[in-house]
């Protein structure tokens, strides 16, 4: 019989082998999907559209886009690491990373059992650390270099469904708002990262541990104080890093989150065309859906993604296509890591706690 160490490290396994939590975004997404499917559903539609050797073409391309951004982000975790995680166990590094995602509320969740796992792989936990802070770090830069290119070449004109309302803090915000808050909001917490680990990390835990000081925060004190050290734990752990290393680590990123958008652009074409300029706004639009993704209380933006699918990108759909490739999208990058991620943990746990000795053996 085997147990797990005494200890906190096994809890994250422990939220991640959760039923519910693998359950409940499979219902939600499913049912968001199979209702867009019957709202839109109609058997003429289907007569129209030509199946053949193309949109298996499609799809294929689809896919590889799918693997295209799983490859740069296995990239992307060894480069970070100065290559000590292995190709073979950034695999299993990724595909857990993404399965914590799915299963956390919004897109961007997962984060503090992504730092057990790299944790787990031998990488210290100060490293460990640096390598989810800049990781995050990474993907909001690109946001933010990506927007305003995307914006100067497609304009902002037919950029937002104009019939997507949604109530904030007692206020009613259109598409546009909601973007324009989202970015913001990005452009704000990055700068204030970028400024707390590469220039003032000390400072910045100092303000940390003062603003907790007050009452209604001293609740968060202890947490506070973490965060402090690990800010400056990162900021040891990077600095002096060469061009080469931020090259290497943005490109994988750039690379990784075209790939993943990239994916709706080529389901759209397996059933349907798309001009040169259609092409960009999809790409465009895409990224004004992640912001309000951004605010999904649901495990991986589950129900959300789906209906805003159709309220982004149904203007460059075929009719009565919306629910298909909506479903086909969240089957090619949401779904698959539920699944991967369960077949996956099994064999990593044996990995990382056996290897390392980190369960220890108990004869009854």
């Amino acid at each position: 019989m085997c147990i797990l160490a005494k200890g906190k490290s096994s809890s994250p396994v422990r939220k991640l082998l959760s039923p519910q939590r693998i359950f409940i975004p499979v219902v939600i997404g499913l049912a968001v999907a199979l209702w867009l499917l019957w709202d839109e559903f109609s058997a003429d539609m289907f007569s129209h559209v030509t199946w053949g050797w193309s949109t298996a073409f499609w799809l294929f391309c689809a896919l590889i886009m799918v693997a295209t951004r799983d490859l740069g982000y296995m990239y992307r975790i060894r480069v970070l690491t100065d290559n000590e995680i292995k190709w073979r166990n950034s695999f299993d590094v990724i595909m857990l990373w993404e399965f914590a995602s799915a299963i956390s509320p919004s897109v961007v969740g997962g984060s503090a059992i992504a730092l057990f796992i790299v944790n787990r792989e031998g990488i210290s936990l100060g490293r460990s650390t640096a390598v989810v802070m800049v990781t995050a770090f990474l993907d909001e830069l690109f946001y933010i270099l990506m927007v305003p290119l995307v914006l100067l070449v497609v304009g902002t004109s037919d950029l937002f469904p104009p019939n997507l309302q949604k109530i904030m803090f007692g206020v009613s915000l259109g598409a546009k708002q909601i973007f324009y808050v989202g970015y913001g909001f990005i452009v704000v917490l990055t700068t204030l990262i970028l400024t707390a680990i590469f220039f003032a990390p000390k400072a910045t835990k100092k303000v940390l541990v003062k603003v907790t000081f007050l009452n209604f925060l001293k609740f968060w004190r202890a947490e506070a104080i973490q965060t402090g050290n690990d800010i400056i734990t990162t900021s040891k752990e990077l600095r002096g890093k060469p061009w080469v290393f931020w090259g290497k680590a943005f490109g994988a990123t750039l690379f990784s989150w075209t790939a993943r958008f990239w994916v709706v652009n080529f389901l759209i074409l397996a059933f349907g065309t798309l001009a040169f300029n259609e092409h960009m706004m999809v790409y465009a639009r895409q990224l004004v859906m992640w912001v309000i993704m951004l605010i999904s209380p649901t495990p991986g933006g589950t129900g959300v993604a789906e209906y805003m699918f159709g309220e982004f990108l149904g203007l460059y759909i075929v009719d009565g296509f919306s629910g298909v490739i909506a479903l086909l999208w969240r089957l090619f990058t949401y779904y698959p890591y539920l699944f991967v991620g369960i077949i996956v943990l099994p064999g990593w746990i044996r990995r990382v706690y056996l290897k390392r000795r980190l369960i220890t053996f108990k004869k009854v």
